[in-house]
């Protein structure tokens, strides 16, 4: 399968869970209304699994931005190759998210919240503070992106031993690290960690003819971007700093 096919799909399927399971919790009339944090975190989690399982083999399964970017930066991931890996990451998060849309569309139709509509889509911060929700995806990126370098068993002296990515990784352990930043760090911001998550499915949201839907709030959008970002940026300077010791 073509490395940028693979990040397409991965991330496909990632979204069509993860937007999934937040239109089952919060539309109404669906079997699974109002099943709370838990189910949420859980399916997210186990989205990144299937999709780590779907695109390892042949793409690492980065299915994320700041995997790329951190990746790269750590000097374990070619350059060249994450705009490629980026654009195939938010255009297959924008399709995974309206894939759920079109299963649940009958209960975004029956649901009046513009917000509850707005939620299987983007992220939106629990108490607005653009310092302190920026904060917060740094901070959740770090952990990710820095277990994930440790993980790999990278060896910076011998980097074509290096396992690089996601796949290397393994599918379950990628799942249970980000089932445990969703569970100790997602109540802020709604954990978006993944620049991609956000901006494909914001995009798709702005897009798609959902029936009374308000606004994409784009004030917000760079908040998932930009804090992922930095958080990977930074977990791979340090990684590097520690690896050089």
């Amino acid at each position: 399968m073509n490395i940028y096919l693979a990040e397409f799909i991965g991330t496909a399927l990632l979204l069509t869970m993860g937007s999934g399971v937040v239109a089952n919790v919060v539309l109404k009339q669906t079997k699974g209304n109002n099943s709370g944090w838990m189910v949420i975190t859980t399916a997210w989690a186990l989205g990144v699994f299937i999709g780590v399982v779907v695109a390892g083999p042949y793409s690492g399964a980065h299915l994320n931005p700041a995997v790329s970017v951190g990746l790269a930066v750590a000097g374990l991931f070619d350059w060249a190759l994450v705009p490629g890996y980026v654009v195939a990451q938010v255009l297959g998060a924008a399709f995974g998210a309206s894939v759920a849309w079109l299963i649940y569309k009958d209960h975004f139709d029956a649901t009046d919240d513009q917000g509850l509509k707005f939620a299987p889509f983007a992220t939106v911060p629990a108490i607005r503070n653009y310092f302190s929700n920026f904060l917060s995806e740094v901070v959740g990126t770090f952990v990710l992106i820095f277990v994930i370098l440790y993980s790999t068993g990278a060896n910076l002296e011998d980097p074509n031993n290096t396992p690089i990515g996601l796949g290397a990784l393994g599918a379950l352990p990628v799942a249970f690290l980000v089932w445990v930043i969703g569970l100790s760090l997602g109540g802020t911001t709604g954990y978006a960690i993944n620049p991609a998550r956000d901006l494909g499915p914001r995009l798709a949201h702005q897009a798609l003819p959902i029936k009374g839907k308000g606004g994409s709030d784009w004030a917000y959008s760079w908040v998932p971007v930009l804090g992922p970002l930095v958080g990977a940026c930074l977990a791979a300077v340090l990684f590097l700093l520690l690896g050089s010791n």
